[in-house]
């Protein structure tokens, strides 16, 4: 089952070696360089962004006590409910020439066209900043996560030698979480290098861009598989820095002793930039750009809220269970398994399989549709020779493959969850049912699986979440004529129908909030000593 998994991978890395000289020559003259610069760019950009977005907010909620603190701990979390192309339709809407910003400002001071500079969202800095605004939770929940678990003895060491709360901050706290931030560095670029939506709609060149023009515009495959291979370099280097990072941390807590840490309290100015510090990611990344889906909605709701749109949603949320469904019954097998036999062989497997997570859409759906292709294409030839017919497309192009992908992609999610859940079941309990007479099947079916009920469901939860708002995999993988809310708030934004955009886009975001909201309960009880 792992292998299966990773044959999407191993496809794309059995086209490094076919030979597309002519496509390479004309990538080398024409865009290849930017592919590479752009990619880089955004990569650095996005990560400076998250960091300065995350961190503090993370230290802030954690250790000191300011005006809205109990909100912004939670709600912070919100933008991570918003798909980057999503916020980038959005901010393109209010921002662009036409848009209400621009007009307002003309009304107001009487210039016209070419008598004032504005940004263009549409640029490399803007597809940093929409990525920033939506992926800086990743650090903030991982690094308030880390803030929260330090042992309250080392800050007071801290203070007892003189330190006063920022020179803790900077000498003790920050290098324990390092670790920890680092993690969540590595999953908002993880994102970034995955993301399509967002580069593809503000016209900015990068590898994901590139593989889609390769495979789509050019034809040509090979070229395409080893642009998604380059991609696949850049996300493993992700990984070991990841793994770098937490082989080479070695701090440890050497005492026992959890209790409620003393929050700092601010005041003055000091209280007002907190709360600037909080606010302003949560106005920009979640707000605003919610605030203005929801006017979209409003008026185009007549003309939108027709049998189309309820199509729309009828297939993103049959793909979304389907999936979350598959998803969870292949964690269960994978992580029950680990449980019963815990040899290095199954870790091993557990691994592959869970390596779907970290690659790109992008390069998933080229890998499923190489083997996919091959199998119709030979099912087609021994169709010709025995029954002198062609059987057509049986596989590649059909919702199979398409869910086949969704897995690939999610179970990274869905593994981890059920692997935690079964963690919290103590080995005593499967000894208690096995003397009992159960089988193993029995053991899982009648204990195990009551005992994981929140398990479970949070891990159909994430991926239900996680597939509808996926993009580049169900754009390219899609069946003819089949629509889900995140390709069509897609299509619609890229014809400039943005308003007409913001009712499935309003979709997605909602139906995103609720892993927001167990994700945040979850950290809320994280600290032992609190509860």
């Amino acid at each position: 089952m792992a292998l299966l998994t990773a044959l999407p991978i191993i496809a794309v890395f059995g086209y490094v070696f076919v030979p597309a000289p002519e496509v390479w020559q004309h990538l080398r003259d024409t865009v290849l360089s930017d592919y590479l610069l752009n990619t880089l760019r955004l990569t650095f950009g996005v990560g400076f962004g998250v960091l300065l977005l995350g961190l503090p907010a993370a230290w802030l909620n954690s250790m000191c006590e300011f005006p809205g603190r109990r909100l912004f701990e939670w709600a912070l979390l919100l933008p991570m409910a918003m798909p980057a192309y999503i916020i980038a339709y959005t901010y393109t809407g209010m921002l662009d020439f036409s848009g209400p910003v621009q007009t307002l400002l003309r009304e107001l001071t009487g210039w016209g066209y070419g008598d004032y500079y504005f940004p263009n969202v549409r640029s490399l800095g803007g597809a940093i900043t929409m990525l920033s605004l939506v992926l800086f939770p990743y650090v903030y929940l991982l690094a308030r996560a880390a803030f929260l678990e330090q042992s309250i003895c080392v800050l007071e060491v801290s203070r007892t030698l003189g330190s006063n709360q920022w020179q803790s901050f900077f000498r003790v706290a920050l290098p324990l979480a390092r670790p920890a931030i680092i993690t969540g560095l590595s999953l908002a670029l993880m994102e970034t290098l995955a993301d399509f939506g967002t580069v593809q709609y503000f016209g900015v060149s990068t590898f994901t861009t590139g593989i889609f023009r390769t495979w789509f515009g050019l034809g040509d495959h090979a070229a395409a598989s080893q642009l998604a291979a380059l991609l696949m370099g850049f996300v493993f280097m992700l990984i070991l820095l990841e793994r770098w990072s937490r082989s080479r941390a070695r701090y440890h807590h050497t005492s026992s002793k959890y209790s409620r840490i003393p929050k700092f309290r601010l005041r003055g100015w000091t209280a007002v930039a907190a709360v600037l510090a909080c606010a302003l990611p949560l106005l920009l990344g979640f707000v605003i750009p919610v605030g203005q889906l929801l006017h979209w909605s409003i008026k185009v709701a007549s003309k939108g809220l027709d049998s189309d749109f309820i199509n729309l949603v009828w297939h993103s949320l049959m793909l979304a269970s389907l999936a979350a469904v598959f998803a969870l019954l292949l964690a269960l097998i994978l992580g029950y398994g680990k449980r019963l036999n815990n040899d290095p062989l199954v870790n091993i497997a557990s691994r592959i399989a869970a390596m779907g997570y970290a690659i790109p859409g992008t390069v998933i759906a080229i890998g499923v549709l190489i083997p996919f292709a091959w199998a119709d294409t030979q099912l087609n030839h021994l169709s010709k020779q025995f029954f002198d017919s062609n059987v057509g497309l049986l596989l590649s192009g059909t919702l199979f493959t398409l869910l086949f992908a969704y897995n690939v992609r999610f179970l990274a999610v869905s593994l981890q969850t059920v692997e935690a859940g079964l963690g919290k079941i103590k080995p005593t309990v499967d000894n208690a049912g096995r003397s009992l007479g159960l089988s193993p099947l029995g053991v899982l079916q009648r204990l195990h699986l009551p005992l994981m009920k929140g398990s479970l469901l949070t891990a159909i939860l994430l991926v239900f979440v996680d597939v509808l708002k996926e993009l580049p995999a169900t754009l390219i993988l899609r069946p003819f004529n089949f629509n889900t809310l995140a390709v069509r708030a897609y299509e619609l934004a890229s014809d400039e129908r943005l308003a007409d955009a913001g009712l499935p886009s309003l979709m997605i975001v909602a139906a995103g909030i609720i892993p927001v909201i167990l994700l945040s309960r979850s950290i809320s009880r994280s600290r032992a000593g609190e509860h």
